[in-house]
């Protein structure tokens, strides 16, 4: 068996040439079907092609007719197309009459279909056809519409698996990540509440306010009165994970800032429901920040460090909640005296710097596979633009191709 590259030319074809739609539905509360899984749009991730949710018919009380669907089958979501909703079965399934049972074809691959599906190509028309009546839906008759270039079986199968390889090593990524997550989490409801002590430390903990621990700088700087100035400025967008983005030095400012010393922790004062801390490394004397954030520097005997994973913890973060006034969600927020008045339990600084180095390191882990997930998302986003257009071509293996 010998792999080669293929000139073979891409065809012009009809999506429905590749595959049927089943039709005929059964009755899911018969015996026969009941305890099959019944997929439906919510049940699966947008634009990922990944199951969410996996529950028999009878679980789901499942009345009405259903089409019946075997391993190989695409199935997809008929409304909404924006977001982007397939799956490929390798069970026998029901879905439900909003999505349509695509059955390939001969010599047309499950996975080629299912990516050309989740593609921005299909999405594009799929999204503007069912613009024409005004209801977020493609019907058959428009789904007949849809043409693309295809190339030979053999080369479907390898780029569907190519597509599939990139895929599972992104869910690979994501569970790796959440699995690290995980262990950060337990780390810190071990460690910042001295549940579990590490090595060599025996010292008593004690009593203490976040204000006993810190100094609040509320120096503010106007950048409108200072244009040669160049600023670094920490803004406080909609953000997860802490990660606060930074206006480049130079750029326009218009409001009031708080000046940011070195060393300092950034807490925002708005929706504590969402813990957004950061605390900034590297920073310079032109470093401002929202007067939307709590700056708080450490005072001796606190570690800086320390001090962000305190403000991150679950016993802090609980009491920012109850505390935080005006209404709920993003509107609501916590005034800084009462981030000052937030009572702890704290370490000796050594034993502070050992646990704050731990979940550092932790921390550290999480972002590196992020950074990882980041790559291989990229990568397959161009796997697919260049893959599904026939930009670039796969070797087929000659026996498989003839």
């Amino acid at each position: 068996m010998r792999a080669t590259a293929t000139s073979q030319a891409w065809g012009d074809v009809a999506l429905l040439d590749l595959v049927t739609i089943k039709s005929g539905q059964v009755d899911p509360r018969e015996a026969a079907y009941r305890g099959l899984p019944l997929i439906a749009p919510d049940h699966i991730a947008s634009g990922t092609g990944r199951l969410i949710k996996r529950e028999s018919a009878a679980a789901q009380g499942a009345i009405s007719g259903k089409y019946l669907v075997r391993p190989g089958d695409v199935i997809y979501s008929k409304i909404r197309p924006y977001l982007q909703k397939a799956y490929k079965c390798d069970f026998d399934a029901l879905c439900s009459a909003d999505m349509y049972p695509l059955t390939p074809r001969r010599n047309a691959d499950s996975s080629f279909i299912l990516h050309t599906l989740l593609g921005h190509d299909f999405t594009n028309f799929a999204v503007s056809v069912s613009a024409r009546s005004g209801i977020p839906k493609i019907n058959r008759e428009e789904l007949a519409e849809y043409r693309m270039r295809v190339p030979s079986g053999a080369e479907q199968r390898e780029i569907g698996l190519a597509l599939d390889d990139a895929d599972q090593l992104i869910d690979t990524l994501e569970r790796l990540i959440a699995k690290k997550q995980a262990i950060k989490q337990g780390m810190m409801q071990q460690l910042l509440t001295g549940k579990t002590r590490l090595p060599g430390f025996t010292e008593p903990w004690r009593e203490a306010t976040v204000g006993g621990l810190t100094d609040q700088h509320r120096r503010t700087v106007d950048p409108r009165q200072d244009r040669e100035r160049r600023f670094q400025h920490f803004s406080l967008p909609a953000f997860d994970d802490g990660e606060v983005p930074i206006t480049e030095p130079g750029s326009a400012i218009d409001s009031i800032k708080f000046v940011v010393p070195a060393g300092s922790v950034l807490v925002s004062k708005l929706n504590p429901r969402i813990p957004r801390i950061w605390a900034p490394d590297g920073i310079g004397d032109n470093v401002i920040a929202s007067t939307e954030f709590v700056v708080l520097t450490p005072r001796p005997g606190t570690d800086r460090s320390y001090l962000k994973w305190l403000m991150k913890s679950d016993a802090v973060v609980s009491r920012m909640k109850l505390l935080a006034t005006g209404t709920t969600g993003s509107h609501a927020r916590i005034h800084p005296r009462q981030v000052a008045a937030l009572e702890t339990r704290v370490p000796s600084e050594p034993e502070q710097v050992a646990i704050a180095a731990l979940l550092d390191s932790a921390d550290r882990e999480v972002t590196l596979v992020r950074r990882r997930l980041t790559k291989a998302r990229a990568i397959k986003q161009g796997m697919v633009q260049q893959l599904l257009t026939g930009r670039t071509r796969l070797p087929v293996n000659d026996e498989v191709a003839a």
